[in-house]
């Protein structure tokens, strides 16, 4: 394997130095070109708006913040009282409640199934909860964190921040009846392999209510929409911010750059998309907590560089949340900016984790999704909130943009007069305090992208799959053409990859949402059945 990268590495060197003399229109602005005018039409079509007041407010935010706040209500603020619950689960505290013995009866017979012949559910699933935890954080916990919540500032000033909070702690009830639906009605192959997310409970459970048809529309709409999701936000856009990222820190300049680099990252992700599930678990769970760390701690640094500020901090958060600058859209318009780049964040709503949370070996349902209910809090609620200080503690010190100055997805700088991208401004944030840092949050970028890559893969793989069928031939199909939209992300511009995967994952929110106020009752009959058994097994160990 050394050799083999050695080589490739030999061979693509003296390409990157050609791209540099490229032609004046290189290959990047080419593909940027034939991307963007597609990407300007599907943004404007998914978030096809209403007026509210004076204000247009998005259809797709519309259904999103009333089942997030739906389902936090109707399950007595799961995002707080099942809080400890998620951490004893993951911690596997309740493991062996998956295993535990069923007493003999007088008539040898259980729930109508025979003693010895009762189907072991928990051998069921691929993965433990932990893992698939890490699978679906890695999908979420990326360059949303870093980019996104740049951009988020720079448009919707200080107050964004807020409104990205209250979404995330909303999206952990929204993340656990998805979850706990994905793991209820998934399939399990007679290989053991799982198939799972929203294709399968929007086909199966409305099936169940009487609602076949609306199921099966339902269902493939949101399989088509996820493939299209795996390719941009889960690719694209990841694939485009890495290659930027790298360029920089390498210096590298020319037309061809971004698709050499493109061509790289695409074949580190094949190498490990080709080994499934489990081999995307088994890296995941090494890189996602390393990396999240890492960030972790570079953000604390700077927070406690800058205690003396962290009030004043909160203060314009709070302040903006309520009473906006002038021209940054009002307060509905900080609001549209929080809530879109937070659910571009956590995905919360959009069903994409519930694919991953479907693999996990557990005969509970609901024990997964109380383990979901972790992800937007990890996401959304600790690290974007961390990237939004240090961003606002460096604009605070350098003045280095004003708010409400961001166009698209760059921002103004004031000394240069320059626009840059969300990357780079939150770049700029931490090597301010924390010098060469950059070259750290690159690592940390390219392989957040990468995990993201490669769990993103497997949602979009799970789709095709329910659409195309289960053969080897659809699995190589899907896979060519997700490798190859990993060189066309590095090549397009952050404009027009952005505006495509935004437009891709909040679309899935449409059919997902619809099938999740439907069938939330089956959740609430989980939840209670995980609940008794936990009390009773507890008594018993008691």
């Amino acid at each position: 394997m050394k050799v083999r990268c050695t080589a490739l590495f030999s061979f693509l060197i003296p390409m990157l130095s050609f791209a540099q003399e490229t032609s004046e229109k290189g290959l990047d602005e080419r593909v940027n070109d034939a991307f963007m005018p597609f990407a300007v039409w599907w943004e404007s079509f998914i978030l096809t708006p209403i007026p509210v007041g004076e204000y247009n407010l998005p259809i797709v935010l519309i259904l999103l913040i009333f089942g997030a706040t739906f389902f936090t209500i109707a399950f007595k603020f799961p995002n707080i009282s099942r809080f400890p619950l998620a951490i004893n689960t993951v911690r596997g505290k309740y493991d062996d409640l998956d295993h535990h013995s069923v007493e003999q009866t007088e008539l040898n017979v259980v729930d109508g199934d025979l003693l010895h012949t009762i189907k072991d559910e928990s051998k069921e699933g691929e993965v433990s909860h932990f893992q698939a935890l890490a699978t679906a954080v890695s999908g979420t916990v990326g360059l949303g964190n870093i980019a996104g919540v740049a951009v988020a500032i720079a448009i919707g000033g200080p107050g964004a921040t807020f409104w990205m909070i209250v979404c995330g702690l909303i999206g952990m009830s929204t993340k656990f009846v998805e979850c706990t639906l994905g793991v209820k009605y998934r399939d399990v192959g007679p290989d053991g392999t799982v198939y799972g997310g929203p294709m399968y409970y929007l086909s199966k459970g409305l099936s169940e209510k009487g609602l076949k048809g609306l199921g099966k529309v339902l269902a493939v709409i949101f399989a088509v929409l996820c493939v299209g999701a795996s390719f941009g936000g889960g690719n694209a856009f990841q694939s485009n911010q890495a290659a930027v990222q790298l360029s920089t820190m390498l210096n590298l300049q020319g037309g061809a750059t971004g698709v050499i680099l493109g061509i790289i990252l695409a074949f580190l992700v094949g190498i490990v998309i080709i080994g499934g599930i489990k081999k995307i678990a088994s890296v995941t769970e090494k890189i996602v907590p390393f990396m999240a760390v890492v960030y972790v701690i570079a953000s604390l640094i700077i927070i406690f560089a800058n205690i003396e500020f962290i009030g004043d901090a909160f203060g314009m958060i709070f302040s903006g949340a309520f009473s906006p600058q002038a021209g940054l859209g009002g307060i509905l318009g900080v609001i549209i900016v929080g809530f879109q780049r937070a659910a571009f964040s956590n995905e919360a709503g959009a069903g994409s984790a519930a694919i991953a949370h479907s693999a996990v070996k557990t005969k509970y349902p609901a024990s997964e999704g109380v383990v979901a209910l972790l992800e937007p809090f990890i996401d959304t609620v600790v690290i974007c909130t961390m990237t939004a200080l240090v961003i606002i503690f460096f604009n605070m010190d350098a003045g280095a943009f004003d708010y409400g100055n961001g166009v698209g997805s760059t921002v103004l700088l004031n000394e240069s007069g320059t626009y840059v991208g969300g990357v780079d401004l939150t770049s700029m944030a931490y090597d301010s305090v924390i010098p060469g840092f950059r070259y750290v949050l690159t690592i940390a970028i390219v392989l957040f992208a990468f995990s993201t890559m490669i769990s993103w893969s497997y949602y979009g793989l799970q789709s095709w799959k329910y659409l195309f069928g289960r053969g080897k031939t659809a699995d190589i199909v899907y896979k060519v053409l997700f490798l190859l939209f990993v060189i066309i992300g590095a090549g397009a511009t952050l404009d027009a990859v952005i505006k495509f995967s935004d437009a891709m994952i909040l679309a899935l929110v449409f059919p997902n949402m619809v099938g999740l106020l439907i069938l939330f009752p089956r959740v609430r009959e989980e939840m209670n059945k995980y609940l008794l058994d936990i009390k009773e097994f507890v008594k018993g160990k008691a």
